[in-house]
């Protein structure tokens, strides 16, 4: 379904939102060609990425640790590397989008402790990426985007629509963006989450 979908060119990567609250950096959107390209990451002060695509792998690995065995591609990398592997369509657990979104919640708020072995302490601007950007990014950063600023973004909706001007998204484009599946899994991970965050408040006295 929707197969013939149109692909229109728009920026690598995108200013989604200039202060993410309460954590004071950027969040952008991109695709694969952004989140491989180390220098174009750098100049947006860029330190974090979290991939959403299962079917895309990025190695950031720059400094091979001592012991790294030829032809390993294991060692410190040159930004702070998350993934999370979503199915751009069906074929996610239930759970996976709420997974998504405390996995960015985190990437946001960790803290690294001062040891050697955690040289990348810097704490500055998160890249969102998935294959192009489209689909998978979209939904996650809504419901990023919905839940931790809902003064801003009190739906979803509310949330995609901004997204999707910043993106650079069409029209003809927005029933994919994101997919039904994803935008109802990102719901479903809304509801989740205010529970959660419910079930985390003290007790009144």
């Amino acid at each position: 379904m929707h197969d013939d979908s149109p692909r229109y060119e728009r920026p690598p990567l995108s200013l989604i939102e200039p202060n993410v609250t309460p954590y004071g950096v950027e969040l952008y959107i991109g695709g694969m060609e952004a989140a491989g390209d180390i220098e174009l990451l750098k100049r947006h002060g860029i330190t974090t990425v979290v991939n959403c695509a299962v079917n895309l792998d990025i190695n950031y690995a720059v400094k091979p640790f001592p012991d790294t065995p030829p032809g390993s591609l294991y060692g410190g990398g040159a930004l702070r590397y998350y993934k999370i592997g979503l199915v751009d369509g069906d074929g996610n657990p239930e759970t996976m989008m709420l997974g998504g979104f405390y996995v960015l919640r985190g990437a946001f708020a960790q803290v690294l402790p001062n040891r050697p072995t955690y040289p990348l302490r810097e704490r500055g601007n998160v890249l969102v990426n998935c294959r192009a950007g489209r689909s998978r990014s979209v939904a996650l950063v809504g419901l990023f985007l919905h839940v931790e600023m809902p003064e801003v973004y009190p739906t979803l909706e509310a949330a995609y629509a901004h997204v999707r001007e910043k993106r650079e998204l069409r029209p003809d484009e927005w029933h994919e963006t994101p997919k039904p599946m994803l935008a109802a899994a990102a719901a479903r991970a809304a509801d989740w989450i205010r529970r959660i965050d419910a079930a985390q408040e003290p007790m009144p006295a």
